[in-house]
């Protein structure tokens, strides 16, 4: 059964100009302004050297981990105590940039309302590998937490944007190689199909404030460039939605990427799987990252938080 939420029925003043800023100052450079090559690719790594520049937010604790090409750190609000469950977390950015600097704060706010330590992944990107091979990555991250004692039913897989197809796609991916289901994946304006003709021709195309459809599709075009036959793993949306644990979907009601977030609701009601998809009225992508910004922010991080608590509260009893 789905469980649409129109989240937020009055879009905030800031949220609105947030908005309207975005619409006329980002888009305008996210279309038509030059080829999407490996060269431009690699000037959009420095959104992540800058971010590590910030000051780790107060009190939020930080482990690194290490894996095989790739690395991970946990991420631990202040108050909150490691007891087994964890919450598995892929950031976006088109799989070409950002990492765990650009995303921390807002994962760090995710651990707080979870109560439990976050894992945040920097999977491997384009133009190092198309996305088959940051799908792998992130089953290895899955699978390592299962090594190190984590029972499936204590994780929670989640990503927002690219990540969000990822959080989709590794759990689907790990069902296939034997791997038990996680508790549950969550998404954030997810992006689930490499095919845009339908976003293309969504409403949304034109109020998106800043993701531009057109160029989405540029970008899938160089992420499955090479990968031959084509991979299941390109499309959750049109995978065997059955091997899914229940998720819980958020977007903004504005953004394109609410057509992915609408299908992949409908196709695991479906396939027989709980899915609560949440629009926010108003919101851009990915709104949950701009809590300066967006007031709307903190009360849907709340609802991520609660959903993470319900999903793994056998955990929480049995520590009782």
């Amino acid at each position: 059964m789905i469980d649409t939420l129109d989240a937020a029925r009055v879009t905030s003043r800031r949220a609105r100009r947030t908005a309207e800023f975005m619409h006329r100052r980002l888009r305008p450079r996210m279309t038509g302004n030059g080829e999407i090559n490996e060269r431009a690719v690699r000037r959009l790594a420095t959104l992540e050297r800058l971010a590590a520049l910030a000051p780790v937010p107060r009190g939020v604790r930080l482990r690194r981990v290490q894996f095989d090409g790739f690395r991970g750190e946990w991420v631990t609000a202040p108050g909150v105590s490691a007891d087994g469950r964890a919450v598995l977390y892929f950031h976006g950015g088109g799989f070409v940039c950002c990492g765990l600097a650009t995303h921390r704060r807002m994962i760090a706010q995710i651990s707080a309302a979870a109560s439990m330590p976050a894992l945040s992944i920097a999977y491997r990107q384009l133009p190092e590998v198309p996305v088959t091979g940051s799908v792998a990555d992130c089953v290895t991250a899955y699978r390592q937490l299962l090594a190190h004692g984590h029972a499936p039913e204590d994780v929670v897989i989640a990503g927002d944007s690219a990540g969000g197809f990822l959080a989709f796609a590794a759990a689907l991916r790990a069902v296939e190689q034997g791997l038990p289901k996680p508790a549950a994946v969550i998404g954030l304006s997810p992006w689930l199909d490499l095919d845009c003709n339908a976003k293309i021709a969504h409403a949304n195309a034109s109020l998106d404030p800043y993701i531009v459809a057109k160029e989405m599709a540029k970008l899938a075009e160089l992420l499955v460039e090479g990968v031959t036959p084509p991979d299941p793993a390109l499309s959750p949306l049109t995978s065997d939605l059955s091997m899914l644990p229940p998720a819980l979907i958020q977007c903004g009601s504005i953004e394109v990427l609410r057509c992915d977030a609408e299908l992949m609701a409908e196709a695991m009601e479906r396939a027989g799987v709980p899915c609560r998809l949440q629009i926010w009225e108003g919101q851009i992508h990915v709104f949950q990252a701009f809590s300066a910004l967006i007031p709307e922010a903190r009360p849907a991080i709340a609802q991520i938080g609660a959903f993470i608590q319900e999903m793994t509260s056998s955990k929480a009893d049995r520590a009782a």
